[in-house]
């Protein structure tokens, strides 16, 4: 048997990486998104789109579009539990909705999409440093990519 193996590599240079952030509960979702904007620039990614949208649900269409032009997508959002239900509806949405772009296009979308039940726990994975979510996530989509990359070119 020949075993072939792929090391997804993080130099970034010549990618272009699409972000695609919630306006809702944006005191989180901004350190999430300034994590992947970090993360882009320590990889040397060429180039970077951020769009804003006003919550969760509308980010995989907007990955969507962005997967069109960039090799990878990172989006960003925090559902936070609360007294009703619409937390699980909304969550099931967005990841299926993701899931969907990223096998539908065959380009990486990464999630920094937070689903917390306190505010607290959100918080604590926005902060700035190497364990906040939008950074890992951007790491993520940019692995993914050169991965693909070299699965394409054999």
């Amino acid at each position: 048997m020949k075993r072939t193996d792929i090391l997804a590599d993080l130099d970034g240079s010549g990618l272009r990486v699409g972000l695609v952030a919630a306006e809702f509960n944006r005191s989180i979702t901004d350190g999430l998104l300034d994590g992947a904007i970090k993360a882009c620039k320590d990889a040397g990614v060429d180039a970077t789109t951020v769009v804003r949208v006003g919550g969760a649900l509308e980010l995989a269409v907007i990955a969507k579009h962005l997967s069109v032009k960039h090799d990878a997508v990172v989006a960003i959002g925090a559902v936070i539990e609360g007294d009703t239900d619409h937390y699980r509806f909304v969550a099931a949405e967005t990841f299926a909705g993701l899931g969907r772009v990223a096998t539908d296009t065959g380009v990486p979308i990464a999630s920094a999409v937070l689903t917390v039940t306190e505010v607290g726990q959100a918080k604590e994975r926005a902060l700035d440093g190497p364990e906040n979510k939008g950074y890992e996530a951007a790491h993520a989509a940019i692995t993914a990519a050169r991965a693909i990359q070299a699965i394409d070119s054999g």
